[in-house]
């Protein structure tokens, strides 16, 4: 069996999850296995109707802590007989695929974008090199932990069945800490699962600058993000960088605005699909890595295109 952990956030399943089930069900066509899901929190099964699973496995976990969610995946794996399991890249995925593989004595793959036959086996494709190249990997042995690259995935539908729902009751020992808090972001899609992504460096001047990249970013339904040091001077929430040491990112569209593009933040963003570069000096490094590039002052350049974007949107409503 292939068996998906997908999580969900204020009752809702996360984007990055209905990754993971498309992915599944990609393994699924490949290999002949049978396709269930793994929840540790009440999961809405109508939004999984047309998602072609057959079943979930589910039990309420006191905390989602990621030892207490280790734990529980690695027996929950064990008591459906799995042979592979897929689950998102974000940081939860990333902080447990490790040791749910340890417990499991099962191969690790992370930050897998494709499954696919090469050579009559079933193998897995991935960035390496911060996104430089793609190495294709094939799995030793009988099971295997996958974490999917967010956004990496499309989101297939179709095919509603009914969900037999199995409900788990495996003994947890508990983690080793206590979260007493979390500060989640609210209103925006997050990085990791934007598919439009408006940022902006040192360019700016100063943070009281910004309204003109939030307003960019609101009219295209869009998340904003920074360069390292636009978040190390305190211009913006750390949540916010991307680039090697930040958030590695993956868009549709990623929009740089007064960034020169140093080799560490574009290794953070050279898998988005199109770049766009605003910058106004033309030996920018950013420009060699872009598809589309706009050389002019942001200053005169960014209140031109919200306006222009504005005009078209009330043209067209």
């Amino acid at each position: 069996m292939i068996l998906v952990y997908i999580e969900s956030q204020n009752g809702k399943i996360k984007k990055s999850s209905l990754e993971a089930i498309s992915f599944g069900q990609q393994l699924k066509t490949l290999t002949g296995l049978e396709l269930g899901l793994l929840a540790s929190q009440t999961t809405d099964t109508a939004v999984l109707a047309d998602m072609n699973v057959r079943s979930l496995a589910e039990q309420q976990l006191d905390s989602q802590d990621p030892v207490t969610v280790a734990q529980f995946i690695a027996a929950a794996f064990n008591e459906c007989g799995a042979s592979h399991l897929v689950l998102s890249g974000n940081s939860l995925g990333k902080a447990v695929a490790g040791v749910i593989a340890a417990k499991l004595k099962a191969a690790l793959l992370s930050g897998v974008k494709e499954v696919l036959q090469h050579n009559g086996k079933i193998c897995f494709k991935k960035s390496v090199f911060s996104g430089k190249a793609n190495a294709i990997y094939s799995i030793p042995g009988s099971k295997a932990v996958i974490s999917i690259m967010p956004n990496s995935v499309a989101i297939v539908r179709g095919g509603a069945t009914q969900i037999e729902k199995k409900n788990l009751n495996i003994a947890l020992t508990g983690g080793k800490y206590k979260i007493n808090s979390l500060d989640l972001q609210s209103g925006k899609t997050p990085l990791t699962e934007a598919e439009v992504v408006v940022s902006a460096g040192r360019g700016m001047k100063d943070p009281s600058n910004w309204g003109m990249i939030e307003e960019l970013a609101d009219l295209l339904g869009a998340t904003t993000a920074c360069s390292r040091p636009v978040a190390d001077i305190g211009w913006r929430p750390h949540h916010e960088h991307v680039g090697q040491t930040g958030i590695a990112i993956r868009p549709n569209v990623y929009i740089a605005i007064g960034i020169s593009g140093a080799i560490q933040h574009l290794a953070g963003v050279n898998s988005s699909r199109k770049i766009i570069v605003i910058n106004k000096d033309p030996e920018a490094p950013f420009f060699k890595a872009a598809d589309y590039g706009v050389v002019g002052d942001l200053f005169d350049v960014v209140p031109k295109l919200n306006a222009a974007i504005k005009k078209s949107k009330s043209e067209n409503s």
